[in-house]
């Protein structure tokens, strides 16, 4: 029997509530200019602090130790599904999260708007994101491109903004196949991949990007900054086991950015609306819905996008702001909070790395150390859990939370 089913056949229900708090990118690396302390342990966090003096502490690894996880992979971990067992593409996580209407066999793609320089030998990426344009341009952009890009071949071409830089792309048609390598070269001053067909079968799907990103620098040659594209994520709604079915719990998330939302939709969780891009607005939702759910997934993205952009004070900011809205979560008493990354964007490093996650998990049944200073990755190597896969974390979770039978005689 392997884990999962192991675990699906000790669940079963309780009284009980959970709230998982991620903080996109939470992992960082020790800053020279803060004494070489990380970005979670220069941040002024007394409420985080104070909690992790009560809490189990560990340090968790999305993937595998030494694997860069993704979004999707450390958050897929996260809700107890194995990321190398299940393997999704951005493409579908961006359309689900706009409320796309995805069909079988629709091939979806994420898009970044980036700024190119154009040579004689082809384009060069100077900027992936494009300068993080607002959304509102990102609309008006995709627009334009969906008047000018209806149809490829026989294959039908949709556009939609999801927010800042990112767009989605969806071909609907005869002959797809999602297995496309990716374009962007996570790297500035080199020339953007092509997209190259991974099977046989994805030829045509390759040509038909390969068309798409011609066609859109075309269009958008006099854009001074989103005048080129880069696709990410080619991919196909999967069939996953519903998070609620597995674990009995009625779930929802609490999340801004569309691929977090999207990804919630995916397995089963209910996703509340979030009018407000706030932290105070995401805790009002929680606290009106909280007799209505078993479980909440809280999502913090602004710790990962100060990472990637290598503004450690930002990040640190953005940490301090959570835990000054820290004490509203724990006024509602929940018997189990977990608080954590889905991965590692150290500023130093400007994007995600292989660092293990810290992670905090506070419960009335939690084994407290009594040496912990605070919230850090420091402390958090000392702490009772020690390195442990992220997978775990449902594990944790519902042990925690009093549901789970006893294994064997």
């Amino acid at each position: 029997m392997d884990q999962e089913k192991l675990l699906e056949e000790l669940v079963h229900p309780a009284d009980t509530k959970m709230v998982l708090v991620v903080l996109d990118g939470l992992g960082g690396l020790p800053l020279p200019e803060r004494e070489g302390k990380t970005e979670l342990e220069a941040a002024h966090k007394p409420n985080l602090d104070a909690l992790a003096r009560v809490s189990e502490l560990g340090l968790a690894h999305p993937v595998l130790p030494g694997i860069t996880p993704g979004s999707s992979a450390g958050h897929l971990a996260l809700f107890g599904y194995d990321p190398i067992k299940y393997v999704i593409g951005r493409g579908v996580l961006e359309a689900l999260g706009i409320d796309f209407p995805l069909e079988p066999g629709d091939i979806a793609i994420r898009g970044n708007f980036a700024t190119a320089r154009f040579t004689p030998q082809g384009p060069i990426i100077v900027d992936r994101r494009a300068g993080r344009p607002s959304t509102e341009h990102t609309a008006s952009v995709c627009r334009r491109l969906q008047e000018k890009i209806q149809k490829i071949e026989d294959v039908e071409v949709l556009i939609r903004p999801v927010k800042e830089h990112r767009f989605v792309v969806v071909f609907r048609g005869p002959g797809l196949d999602p297995r496309v390598a990716d374009t962007d070269p996570q790297e500035v001053e080199v020339p953007p991949l092509p997209p190259q067909p991974l099977v046989p079968e994805a030829e045509k799907t390759a040509r038909l990007a390969t068309i798409f990103l011609n066609k859109l620098a075309e269009v958008l040659q006099e854009e001074p900054a989103t005048n080129f594209a880069l696709l990410r994520g080619f991919s196909q709604r999967p069939h996953l086991k519903l998070f609620g079915e597995r674990f009995r719990l009625k779930a929802a998330a609490i999340a801004l950015y569309p691929m977090y939302r999207g990804l919630a939709a995916l397995v089963g969780m209910e996703v509340l609306p979030v009018k407000e891009e706030s932290l105070a607005y995401q805790l009002a939702v929680l606290r009106e819905s909280w007799p209505s759910y078993d479980f909440f997934f809280f999502h913090v993205k602004a710790t990962d996008s100060r990472g990637e952009d290598g503004d450690w004070e930002g990040k640190i900011k953005v940490i301090e702001e959570f835990d000054r809205y820290l004490p509203q979560i724990m006024e509602l008493k929940p018997d189990v909070l977990v608080i954590t990354g889905d991965h590692s964007t150290p500023a130093l490093h400007r994007a995600h790395s292989w660092h293990p996650v810290p992670y905090l998990l506070y419960s009335r049944w939690a084994r407290y150390h009594r040496d912990t200073t605070g919230f850090g990755e420091r402390d958090c190597a000392q702490g009772a859990l020690g390195h442990f896969p992220l997978l775990y974390n449902m594990n944790l979770m519902l042990a925690h939370a009093h549901r789970l039978a006893k294994f064997s005689a």
